[in-house]
């Protein structure tokens, strides 16, 4: 059952006409000779009457018929308008999190007033942080890849099946030669080049798709091998799930609903497992775990091996890691330009403190893995891709992690440097599972969320990009609560007001 708003703003008129006349449900249904619980079912948004029974409810309501069709809701339900009209409840996932949407529409019958003004702050506060329908669904994909560990067992057997049907399980690294004879002999595709030299505001994108009954697909030229062969594993698994809704461009231009945000996601998922079958990585990462040493040339050596981007890498190790070794795991890209960084894509299964400044304009730790590394690579003045390790430890959660990064110059916008960074959970299964993670050999890192959050003194820490304004301000509120705690507590001083004292009029 899906949240039909003409259904549902129908529903909540018929029953504010119904409650205005002091009519129960019985004597509504009398009046209109239908069944009360027809009449219940209309009002909870769960059926929409046809044309006659509308008008046999607005004549026993003493209705006009195009008063009660009418869309518009009058006060105090008007809150609920824009909400009911919003894309983000019409399309919200919710039966991926176990919600029965005829609960959601219960609710709003129930209690439309309340829900209403609840929805009118939610939508205030959206629009006061500039937040778009966009990011409610991408945090809805987040949530739903979390609570699933990141990992789906229907989508990894498609990629396997279709990889070994069409030969692409013979030989690693995939063939990009293969993949494209799949995409043009299989699917009926066009290969080509995006026109950068004579449309250089196409330039920005590294593939876009032309539908069709001879769909094209044409790729951006500066791609390197590795990112052309993800762009085309990653459109084979659009046609291997059969989607239809989804981005024609790569980075989307615009997302239209869920189904979008959703399909594109399936469709890297499988691309990736192509790319990085299952039983050959989980084979590399348990070889790489048994280390006693930490060997970062055996991460390097990955990298060739499946010929793919260091982002692919370590994003198919955060799909396969929980699932087949039992570890928590978190997933960061940073992006930096011209001193800037951004926090672009995460992954949170390990109970990572991520910053509170997040798009709040905050300094993020100059200690963490991935900010320090795009650091180093600008120092050294190289392309990359630079490799790190850390074990970092949070100064206020003492929780640790130990994190795998790689930092690199990227070639699309060839300008932006951008690192990902694969972080564990430091706790007794890691301990028991990553032989390595005790090598006195990896640098240790001490760090917090943001600068402007951050305790430690100038003194303790020369990284510091921002004063901590934050964190006083956190220190003067708990000093203020204190004292008025004592003074609750030990009673207030009594004594004469002072006649020199200003009046409150004065």
């Amino acid at each position: 059952m899906s949240l039909n708003p003409i259904h549902i703003i129908f529903g909540l008129k018929l029953r504010q006409a119904r409650l205005s006349q002091g009519l129960s449900l019985s004597e509504l249904a009398a009046r209109a000779g239908l069944s009360p619980s027809y009449v219940t079912e209309i009002e909870k948004g769960r059926k929409y009457p046809k044309a006659d029974k509308i008008l046999r409810l607005a004549r026993a309501l003493g209705y006009d018929y195009d008063q009660l069709v009418s869309l518009r809701l009058e006060p105090p339900l008007h809150f609920l308008e824009s909400a009911l009209s919003s894309q983000v409840l019409q399309q919200f996932p919710l039966e991926l999190f176990g919600v029965d949407p005829a609960a959601v529409v219960g609710l709003l019958t129930r209690s439309p007033a309340e829900i209403g003004a609840l929805a009118q702050a939610l939508a205030d506060v959206a629009r006061g942080y500039n937040i778009r329908e966009e990011h409610f669904f991408r945090a809805a994909l987040r949530s739903y890849q979390e609570l699933h560990g990141n990992y789906f067992e229907a989508l990894e057997r498609e990629a396997e099946a279709f990889a070994r049907a069409v030969g692409l399980d013979r030989s690693l690294p995939v063939p990009e030669d293969a993949l494209q004879e799949v995409l043009q002999q299989r699917f009926g595709y066009e290969l080509g080049l995006i026109p950068a030299d004579s449309r250089p505001a196409l330039a920005a994108y590294r593939a876009i798709f032309v539908p069709g009954r001879r769909p094209r697909l044409l790729l951006n030229p500066a791609l390197t091998g590795p990112q052309r062969k993800f762009v085309l594993a990653r459109e084979a698994g659009y046609r291997i799930l059969g989607l239809g809704e989804r981005a024609l461009t790569n980075p989307p231009d615009r997302v239209d609903s869920f189904s979008q945000v959703l399909n594109d996601f399936k469709a890297a998922y499988v691309g990736g497992a192509i790319l990085m079958p299952e039983q050959p990585v989980v084979a590399d990462l348990g070889a790489l775990f048994e280390l006693a040493t930490w060997q970062p040339e055996r991460l390097y050596r990955l990298l060739d091996a499946y010929d793919v981007t260091p982002e692919t890498l370590l994003y198919r190790f955060s799909e396969l890691v929980p699932r087949h070794f039992g570890l928590k795991v978190h997933f960061l890209r940073f992006s930096e330009i011209n001193g800037t960084y951004r926090l672009y894509k995460h992954l949170n299964m390990s109970q990572l403190s991520l910053p509170k400044g997040f798009d709040l304009k905050e300094h993020y730790c100059r200690r963490w893995l991935t900010v320090r590394l795009i650091r180093e690579l600008a120092r050294l003045g190289q392309p990359g891709p630079l490799l790190g390790i850390q074990r970092s430890r949070f100064l206020q959660s003492q929780r640790e992690f130990l994190c795998l990064g790689f930092a690199r110059q990227e070639n699309l916008p060839p300008f932006l440097r951008t690192s990902v960074t694969l972080g564990l959970r430091i706790d007794d299964e890691l301990r028991a599972r990553v032989r390595f993670a005790s090598d006195p050999a990896i640098p240790e890192g001490l760090l917090n969320e943001t600068c402007e959050r951050c305790p430690l003194p100038p003194e303790a820490c020369q990284d510091r990009a921002a004063p901590p304004e934050r964190w006083e301000q956190e220190q003067a509120i708990d000093e203020r609560r204190r004292a008025l705690e004592e003074l609750m507590r030990d009673g207030a001083p009594v004594g004469a007001v002072s006649s020199s004292a200003p009046s409150a009029a004065g």
